[in-house]
């Protein structure tokens, strides 16, 4: 019995399929059942109930994980402990996103990342869909939304905030948007996430909250080509702040309501760092940790909210051109 065989029932026992496990090291499904077959044998016990539908831990399968998982976290530490000390964190990681987060927060600073550990590899894996972490052998995941529940490891990495914007030439043109009630008379882009596309939620200075029911002719499941057809003029969206940030700042889109937060579910949302809850946390998942959260939290510091855009034929609009012609 070696630690690559325990490493092997350990794969096996926590994705409880030989044919992934097999996928995931390059080897034949036949060759992982044969492993698995020897390491009972030597025990003298059945790990794992078969049959051709499923497999599933037997009770001597799962004390057995319990205690090698202690062993090889023991052992993985001791040879992070010594690689740090000869070249820094080495291996590969596996970080997931969804597809916006990854492409326009993620992405770009990789490059910083892969300076600073060029003997790390990374396997970025994009997804709008929730990961099982564990049955995809997820190190390290960033998750947007409300304080997240379960038996995984959750660490706040900065709050979020949703902005209705549209671009300044949909501005002029459109009909007066000078409050929320008035997105009534606008063919807003939604999002074709249910609790996104019927009703935005609005707070105002003081603290006073305002439901507007809103409707489109766009729903789109995707918040990079939301953000696209805001920029091209299609309507007002609401979207995170960390999507449209450069887009706020160098003028191609207007915070339409800059003295309100809004929200289609609840005021307090986040991104959240989430992993695999175990005694030993990774070098190669702690490095990347404190490089998110050095680069995130002071990129997502709250910054002084933008003027809205006066929109043409309001009085806001009216005044300004007054002023001009003096």
């Amino acid at each position: 019995m070696d630690f690559e065989t325990l490493r092997l029932f350990q794969d096996v026992a926590t994705r409880l399929s030989f044919a992934a496990v097999a996928e995931e090291r390059g080897l034949n499904p036949s060759s992982v059942s044969r492993s698995i077959g020897q390491l009972e044998k030597t025990l003298g016990a059945r790990l794992f109930h078969r049959t051709t539908r499923r497999m599933t831990l037997t009770e001597a399968g799962s004390g057995f994980l319990q205690r090698v998982g202690r062993i090889l976290e023991e052992i993985d530490e001791a040879t992070d402990d010594i690689r740090a000390r000869e070249a820094g964190p080495t291996g590969r990681l596996r970080l997931s996103a969804s597809m916006a987060f990854g492409e326009r927060v993620l992405v770009p600073r990789l490059v910083d990342f892969r300076r600073l550990y060029p003997n790390l590899k990374i396997d970025l894996l994009l997804s709008d869909a929730n990961l099982d972490l564990v049955a995809e052998g997820v190190d390290l995941s960033i998750r947007l939304g409300p304080r997240l529940r379960g038996d995984m490891v959750v660490s706040r990495l900065f709050d979020t905030r949703y902005r209705v914007c549209a671009s300044p030439d949909y501005l002029r043109a459109a009909p007066p948007l000078e409050t929320p009630a008035q997105l009534v008379a606008h063919r807003c882009l939604v999002f074709t996430m249910p609790a996104f596309r019927s009703d935005w939620i609005f707070r105002d200075a003081v603290g006073r909250e305002e439901v507007v029911a809103v409707d489109g002719d766009l729903a789109i499941s995707s918040a990079l080509s939301l953000r696209s057809a805001a920029l091209g003029g299609a309507g007002p969206a609401l979207l995170a702040d960390w999507l449209i940030r450069d887009d706020l700042r160098d003028g191609r889109l207007v915070d339409v309501f800059p003295d309100h937060d809004v929200t289609a579910t609840t005021f307090d949302t986040a991104a959240w760092l989430v992993y695999p809850s175990r005694a030993h946390l990774p070098q190669k998942v702690r490095v990347m940790i404190d490089f998110l959260q050095q680069q995130l939290k002071r990129s997502n510091r709250p910054a002084g909210r933008q003027a809205a855009m006066p929109v043409r034929g309001s009085a806001r609009w009216r005044r300004r051109q007054s002023r001009c012609r003096r």
